[in-house]
């Protein structure tokens, strides 16, 4: 049997700051301190533990979240009322457009510590 994600670990410069800019822009609650973590619970159980990076320089990492299409719309007008760079593609070269790709929709954009985040509607692996 394949193992299942449970938790990762996030580098942040403020892992409550960085917790809650993603919570307040998918509509989740508030990350729960857990430790030395900030901790955002994901629909299917997994958890997103930010912790404060022991430098200024954090390793940019890539984090695709599976959502809904009435969740993806109501993600992008947050990003969109707050004036949050977009792109369709994660090289980030399509600004302020989504993409129609693996049919769905997607698009990419930076969190304050420059993870690249990405929201789709449709998975990869099936196509």
């Amino acid at each position: 049997m394949p193992a299942r994600l449970d938790h990762t670990i996030v580098h942040s410069r403020d892992r409550f700051t960085s917790a809650r800019f993603l919570t307040e822009l998918m509509g989740a609650p508030d990350p729960k301190p857990f430790g030395p973590f900030a901790s955002v619970l994901l629909e299917n159980g997994v958890t997103l533990d930010y912790v404060d990076a022991d430098s200024d320089r954090i390793v940019s990492q890539h984090f695709a979240f599976l959502v809904t299409d009435a969740e993806f719309d109501e993600i992008l007008a947050r990003i969109q009322e707050r004036s949050i760079p977009y792109w369709a593609d994660p090289y980030h070269r399509t600004p302020q457009q989504i993409n129609h790709e693996h049919k769905g929709r997607g698009f990419y954009f930076s969190d304050p510590d420059g993870h690249n985040l990405e929201f789709l509607t449709h998975t990869y692996v099936t196509d």
